[in-house]
C-alpha cells in the first residue's frame, strides 16, 4: 500500500496561473475613458478661447491706445494755450516791450502828447492782443480738430469723456480769447486815452 501523498502545489504557483492573471487585469470602463477624453477636450477648448480673447484684447488696446493718447495730449495742449492766452505769457511781454521801444525810437522831439501815448501804450497793447489772439486761435483750432477726429476715422472710435470735456473747455477758452483780441486790438473794449489840447 502506497502511503505517500502527492505534494500539493505551492500557493505562489497557484496564484500566478494564467487564469488568475487574466482576471487581475481588469479593463478600464469605456465610459470612464470617454468622460476623460471629453473633459480634456473641453479644458483645451477653454484654454484656447481664453488665449484668443486675451490676444484680441491686447491687439485692440494697441490699436486704440495711440489714438486716445494723441487726442488727450492735443486736448490738454489746447486747454493750456487757452489759459495762457487769457492770463498772458512771456512771449506777449517780449513783443509788447519791443513794440514800445520801436515806437519810441520813431518819435521825434516835437511829437505831441497823443503820439507819445500811442508809442508807450497803444502799440504795446495791440501787440499783446495780437499774441494772445494767436494763442486763442490755436487753442480753438486744436480743440475743434480733437472733437472732429472720430468722424474721419474708420472704424469710428469713441473718445474718453474727460478728453471731450477738456476739448470743450479749450474751445470755450479759445473763443473767449479771440473775442478779447478783437475788442482790444480795435479799441472796442477800452478807449484810447487822449491828451487835452492846449487852450481847451
Amino acid at each position: 500500500m502506497d502511503t505517500e501523498k502527492t505534494p500539493a502545489p505551492n500557493a505562489s504557483e497557484a496564484d500566478t496561473t494564467p487564469a488568475d492573471l487574466t482576471k487581475a487585469e481588469t479593463p478600464r470602463p469605456a465610459a470612464a475613458e470617454a468622460d476623460s477624453a471629453v473633459t480634456d477636450e473641453v479644458t483645451d477648448t477653454d484654454t484656447d478661447t481664453d488665449l484668443d480673447d486675451e490676444a484680441f484684447a491686447e491687439d485692440q488696446a494697441e490699436n486704440e491706445e495711440p489714438g486716445h493718447v494723441g487726442s488727450a495730449a492735443s486736448a490738454i495742449v489746447a486747454a493750456g494755450l487757452g489759459v495762457v492766452a487769457l492770463s498772458g505769457s512771456w512771449v506777449a511781454g517780449i513783443v509788447s516791450e519791443r513794440a514800445s521801444v520801436a515806437a519810441r525810437l520813431e518819435l521825434s522831439q516835437a511829437a505831441d502828447a497823443n503820439a507819445q501815448i500811442a508809442a508807450q501804450f497803444v502799440d504795446p497793447w495791440h501787440s499783446t492782443a495780437m499774441v494772445n489772439g494767436i494763442f486763442s486761435a490755436l487753442a480753438l483750432i486744436i480743440a475743434t480738430f480733437v472733437l472732429a477726429l472720430p468722424a474721419f476715422s474708420s472704424p469710428e472710435p469713441t473718445l474718453p469723456t474727460w478728453v471731450r470735456s477738456v476739448s470743450w473747455a479749450a474751445i470755450g477758452l479759445g473763443a473767449l480769447g479771440v473775442l478779447l483780441f478783437v475788442l482790444m486790438y480795435f479799441d472796442l473794449l477800452l478807449a484810447i486815452p487822449q491828451a487835452a489840447t492846449p487852450g481847451a
